[in-house]
């Protein structure tokens, strides 16, 4: 059975994160997503808390084990203080860990220590794709072996830091079967937009689309080697990130939602004792809860390698999805006219909420 009680050391990180969200990330959030620009000293303030360190074994540069638990409460904490800033600063794990979880032990002595030893880099993977049908088991990008090297043709939607990636890992349909593949900067047949994408939400968080013509890469950077890999693993562990992710924006928006409902003053009555917003806080309070636990289960079955850790992280994902979304709108409507306004950051909670549902691969636990 697993325990509800972070250890010793999970609490320090935990700690550290949460001061870290609400001291530096959450006063910065609305200024970077109205310029669209994240500075570069706040996210490598959250790289140096050590988060994709800590789940690295010392073999490959790290100083921990590897834990989707640990990963996943860390990650909420960082998304409460502001959701693009927490992918920002977690976009090197996107290539690093599946390379921790599915790569080849030559992969992980010649790509982790790069990753993981120094300061922050842009390391970053492709998955999600333009298309109405998307599916992560269903790819259009291909990728055909031609000789001693693999051929990747096709083109990938909202790639985190593409622009300037030291190297990204890509996800691609090999005879049916999704298969990463680490493709170098400056690959022949790359190319990456010149514009940002142009979103809803997380606009501080740059994200390109990047296309592949003929991109030949060796053999070897077949993410686990001649033999592949097993994607479920991978794509469970991104739903539960995303699901940690949708929990933290959550919990920030009843946060806020409450405090206000708590100091505004309505006919001479706090706006918290009228009962339906008091119910509404209930509510919004149960359901981050609810999805907390099996986001926590999820990430526990990962680690404890269970043979439905891959049906629990869908639920987690979904069910939390669908929370975020329903909390950030009655954040909104508690705040009434206000919750309209850009000041107030539970419009931006709303906005970035929304993209859940079609974001999964923007970070991995």
């Amino acid at each position: 059975m697993y325990s509800f009680e972070p250890n010793e050391e999970q609490q320090m990180l935990i700690d550290a994160v949460g001061k870290y969200a609400a001291n530096d990330l959450r006063p910065a959030a609305h200024d970077a997503e109205e310029s669209r620009d994240l500075p570069k000293k706040l996210v490598d303030k959250g790289w140096e808390l050590g988060v994709l360190q800590a789940s690295t074994p010392e073999a490959y540069g790290g100083f921990g084990e590897r834990s989707a638990v640990t990963s996943a409460l860390a990650f909420e904490e960082m998304a409460c203080g502001d959701l693009a800033g927490a992918y920002a600063v977690m976009t090197p794990s996107l290539f690093a860990t599946p390379i921790l979880l599915a790569g080849s032990e030559e992969q992980k002595k010649a790509y982790l220590p790069k990753v993981v030893e120094g300061a922050w880099a842009p390391y970053t993977a492709a998955l999600i794709e333009y298309s109405f049908d998307f599916d992560a088991n269903a790819l259009k990008t291909s990728a055909k072996l031609e000789g001693g090297n693999y051929v990747l043709n096709g083109e990938k939607a909202f790639v985190p830091f593409a622009k300037d990636a030291e190297a990204m890992i890509v996800y691609a349909n090999l005879d049916g079967k999704t298969q990463g593949f680490i493709v170098p900067k400056n690959s022949a047949g790359l190319s990456v937009a010149d514009e940002r994408e142009k979103l809803m939400g997380l606009n501080a968080l740059p994200m390109y689309r990047v296309k592949f013509e003929d991109v030949k890469i060796p053999a070897e950077n077949l993410l686990g080697g001649a033999a592949g890999h097993d994607f479920e693993l991978i794509l469970a562990s991104m739903r539960v990130a995303s699901a940690s992710a949708a929990v933290g924006l959550a919990k920030a928006s009843l946060d806020y939602a409450m405090n206000y409902a708590k100091e505004r003053d309505v006919f001479g009555v706090k706006v918290a004792q009228k009962q339906a917003i008091a119910f509404m806080l209930a509510e919004m309070a149960i359901e981050i809860e609810s999805m907390r636990l099996m986001t926590w289960e999820a990430a526990w079955k990962l680690d404890a390698q269970k043979e439905d850790a891959f049906t629990s992280a869908y639920l987690a994902f979904t069910g939390a999805a669908d929370m975020a979304m329903m909390v950030a709108d009655r954040g909104v409507q508690i705040l009434g006219g206000h919750g309209y306004i850009r000041e107030h950051p539970v419009e931006m909670y709303m906005r970035n909420g929304r993209g859940f549902a079609m974001l999964t691969g923007l970070a991995i636990v």
